[in-house]
């Protein structure tokens, strides 16, 4: 259960929002449209404190990540209070819509009677979707997309035959493409996330650059 000290800053974040909205010029103006790219900005900061919360202080209390979830939490507050001010629905619609959600996705726990054994994908066809795929949105990033893609089919029993993991000369780009498409299977395959694993990379090679870079400056 929520305690009263979590309901409290609830309500806090709730007013001042509130506030912002009948007071400040910039706060008033804002749109769905409007902050959108804003928030895609906060949710890859979020990603890149999850990634890195450890590098600085393991066993402290993750600054960063406390900080960049709040900035996502008053963005999906920000935009239920827009919604609410243009007559589409409320922030009460929006947190039982996902209640609604979640109980309905987890009939083993809440509706024993009903449940015969579905997948999670299979759960998620009951809502009338035609494909286990439509819920994987087109404009992600594609080595995401692949990642979603794979994990929502294996959910229905589909599996992609594994083709050849090595490099060849002459290559063509639809077959370098299957090459990256059959690692990101392998990965999931033992349990390595490809997208968490190239991020992961991408740091430690900027951390080695910016060593180069340093012993570079130092030797002049």
């Amino acid at each position: 259960m929520m305690n009263q000290e979590t309901l409290t800053a609830f309500e806090r974040l709730s007013e001042i929002l509130d506030t912002l909205r009948r007071e400040c010029p910039w706060d008033r103006v804002q749109t769905l449209d409007s902050l959108r790219y804003l928030t895609i900005e906060e949710v890859y900061e979020l990603s890149e404190a999850i990634l890195t919360r450890d590098q600085d202080n393991p066993t402290g209390p993750n600054d960063d990540l406390k900080k960049e979830l709040g900035d996502l939490f008053m963005h999906l507050m920000f935009y239920a209070k827009i919604a609410e001010d243009e007559g589409r629905f409320t922030l009460a619609d929006v947190l039982n819509g996902i209640c609604d959600k979640l109980i309905g996705r987890h009939p083993f726990i809440y509706n024993k009677d009903e449940y015969h054994g579905e997948s999670w994908e299979q759960l998620k066809m009951h809502e009338g979707r035609r494909s286990v795929l439509e819920g994987v949105p087109a404009s992600l990033p594609p080595l995401v997309k692949a990642l979603r893609m794979q994990q929502k089919a294996s959910g229905i029993g589909y599996r992609r035959p594994d083709g050849d993991l090595a490099p060849h000369e002459g290559m063509s780009e639809e077959e370098y493409g299957d090459l990256l498409f059959g690692l990101i299977h392998w990965a999931n395959d033992h349990g390595i996330n490809a997208d968490d694993a190239l991020a992961k990379s991408n740091i430690r090679f900027a951390q080695e650059v910016k060593r180069y870079e340093e012993s570079k400056e130092a030797s002049k």
